[in-house]
């Protein structure tokens, strides 16, 4: 590390404090570094910002380079944007060299002056662009906040930055994921929240990459092994250690686990005795060389199947497919997974006799509403001993759609893996693939499906020959399929292959569990913490637009802004109105009202919430609909809704909207 002289260091702390803007306190030792490698490049906090950006050609090649962890990161943009909406944002992954490949922002940020060359293609490299969340984070590889003046360059004095550093199965830097936001309208939870997507991004890619071993989940108590808490193991099929994350690596520390370390070395039992049968998804108990124990899940195995002689040029032949295990009549649901309600009830129900009977089913319900948590059930009540696959069909590039879902041979097209890839649908061959947002299914593309739907075969792109491949085929979506058909954006004969078994998932705020549902979520995130009655039902008073996903981050938020306590964190109506200061309390179990018709406290709690913010923001419709988080005509549903009830009570002519 360079530090800077302690004289300096004192100046840069003065001209920190001798703005409007409130001081964060003194520098911490990242950001001295990072201004000291910025004056040894002579680079002045006062000149204009210039942000070297690359041609559309070089981007759209960094782009394909980029590949898996481009595509796992592009989902984790879309999470974040959810979580940390209202919050004026701007995000964005960029690769190894700090050019930015993908953006996400709102309009207020992307529309200022502080978005100034913060575009796809801006290369944010320290040595050019000063202390910066892409720059310093990549300069030291490690998470990194810049806040206001803790920028080295002026011109971003008025805005915070996190990013942390993305790695792949080998440790090296493939990208790093960024949050900005204004410095007046930052969340102090986002640091937490990007590191927590980066290392589901890690997580992911290490799956994927070593999706030819099996992955070993571990952690102290069994019921983290679900989280990103857990380690994760990659062993071959000797029981040799092949990459591990860093969470794994900090859980063995002292254990010397690198590459190559043995199965025994590591937890003093035999590979093949311990893992050789063990099915995904089951757990075991360990214990390290120091005697500690760690509960153990095979998260992921290798499929395998029996070798077979090559066929001749041009012949096809049925892929040699494992066969299926019973049915599992009750199994275990997946964490966070509650059917307290009678209409999920009834959709478990559809989906278990489906998949018994192998057929297509079509999950239906809002974003957020829990469709790939059941998907994921499905997989486990079908028996099948493959992989479970998701695929999200909104992050993958149109371009690279049809390779990376049916595969492609080496070097097909420009930037094609040089060993090629045999695809998402074959990877899921003996298991379930999920097929998420369909709807965002490009046209040529849903032909392609249709195909395979019709005759199992997959032929990689660039490829002479078609192998045949056995999946239980499930799709989800938050968009109307049938308007989709009307619209002529889905082909209808696709749909009725999808949906042979159509199931429909209610969204949080119309189940009557809402209160088990809410305590499920939390545990999930801190099993010691809990919701009080009043907590429960301060929550049911929200309309929860972004359902789960809203519900996880809300609940993420309350317990990094509390201490920890003893016996378990306990939130309380208090703590959730900070975050929800206009929800009014309802019943937790109510549903929602049918459409058209108010009177329920959760219908007027969100007339309420949208009235307030159309005030807000000056009768702006637009402006509250971003905000909110919903569409323009669902604010004037709400706006007419208020009207009717008003008429009613009070139908004088001059009585304003919403006086009551």
């Amino acid at each position: 590390m360079h530090q800077l002289p302690p004289q300096q260091a004192h100046d840069a702390v003065l001209r920190l404090r001798a703005h409007r803007l409130p001081p964060e306190g003194p520098p911490s030792a990242a950001i001295l570094d990072s201004w000291a490698r910025c004056l040894q490049a002579g680079l002045d906090p006062a000149a204009p910002l210039a942000v070297p950006v690359v041609g559309a050609a070089e981007l759209a090649q960094r782009r394909a380079q980029a590949g898996d962890v481009r595509r796992l990161a592009q989902a984790e943009l879309a999470t974040l944007a959810q979580q940390i909406a209202g919050s004026n944002f701007l995000l964005a992954f960029a690769d190894h060299d700090g050019v930015i490949l993908d953006l996400m922002a709102d309009n207020r940020f992307a529309t200022s002056g502080s978005s100034a060359g913060i575009v796809a293609g801006g290369r944010w490299h320290e040595s050019v662009c000063g202390t910066n969340g892409l720059g310093t984070a990549l300069a030291t590889g490690a998470p990194v906040a810049v806040s206001g003046l803790a920028h080295h360059n002026l011109q971003l004095a008025d805005i915070t930055c996190t990013a942390a550093p993305v790695r792949d199965s080998r440790g090296r830097i493939v990208g790093v994921l960024d949050a900005s936001s204004y410095y007046d309208s930052r969340q102090h939870h986002t640091h937490a929240l990007v590191q927590m997507a980066a290392t589901q991004i890690e997580n992911g890619l290490l799956m994927h990459q070593m999706r030819q071993h099996t992955v070993l989940a571990v952690h102290p108590r069994s019921e983290y092994l679900g989280t990103l808490s857990a380690g994760l193991l990659v062993l071959d099929g000797q029981g040799l250690l092949q990459a591990c994350n860093a969470r794994a690596a900090q859980m063995l520390a002292g254990l010397q686990a690198v590459p190559g370390t043995a199965f025994e070395a590591l937890f003093g039992a035999s590979f093949d005795n311990v893992l050789g049968t063990l099915p995904p998804g089951a757990e075991l108990r360990l214990h390290d060389p120091l005697g500690r124990p760690l509960a153990a899940q095979v998260r992921a195995r290798p499929h395998r199947p029996p070798p077979a002689s090559a066929p001749a040029p041009g012949e096809t032949r049925p892929a040699q497919r494992m066969p299926p295990r019973a049915p599992a009549a009750d199994a275990t649901p997946p964490p966070g997974f509650v059917a307290d309600d009678a209409a999920v009830d009834l959709a478990c129900r559809q989906v278990r006799a489906a998949v018994r009977l192998g057929v297509s089913v079509l999950i239906q319900g809002e974003t957020g509403s829990g469709k790939e948590l059941l998907a994921r059930h499905a997989h486990l009540l079908s028996g099948r001993r493959g992989e479970f696959v998701a695929v999200n069909c909104a992050a993958v590039p149109d371009g690279l759609f049809e390779a990376e879902l049916f595969g492609h041979v080496g070097g097909a097209f420009s930037g094609a893996r040089r060993e090629g890839s045999i695809g998402l649908i074959a990877s899921a061959d003996g298991g379930t693939l999920l097929l998420d947002e369909v709807a965002d299914l490009p046209l040529p593309l849903q032909a392609a499906l249709l195909r395979f739907l019709d005759d199992g075969m997959v032929r990689p792109v660039g490829g002479t020959r078609a192998r045949r491949i056995d999946v239980q085929l499930l799709a989800a979506s938050a968009t109307d399929l049938q308007e989709a058909v009307a619209a002529r954006r889905f082909r209808d004969d696709l749909l009725y292959r999808l949906a042979v078994v159509p199931v429909h998932l209610p969204p949080l705020r119309a189940r009557s569990d809402f209160a088990q549902a809410a305590r499920a979520v939390l545990a999930a995130i801190d099993r010691d913490a809990h919701l009080t009655d009043a907590a429960v039902a301060q929550l049911a008073g929200h309309r929860w637009p972004g359902n789960f996903r809203e519900l996880r981050s809300l609940l993420t938020r309350l317990l990094l802004a509390r201490a920890p306590e003893a016996g378990g964190t306990r939130l309380d109506a208090a703590d959730v109105a900070t975050l929800l200061p206009h929800a009014v309390p309802g019943p937790a179990a109510a549903p929602a009202s049918p459409a058209g018709r108010t009177g329920s406290a959760l219908q007027q709690a969100a007339c309420l919430r949208v009235q307030q913010e159309l005030a807000r923001c000056g009768g702006n419709v637009s402006r509250a609909s971003r905000n909110l988080g919903i569409s323009r005509t669902t604010v004037y549903r709400h706006l007419q809704e208020q009207t009717r009830d008003h008429a009613r009570d009070d139908p004088t002519p001059d009585s304003p909207v919403g006086g009551r």
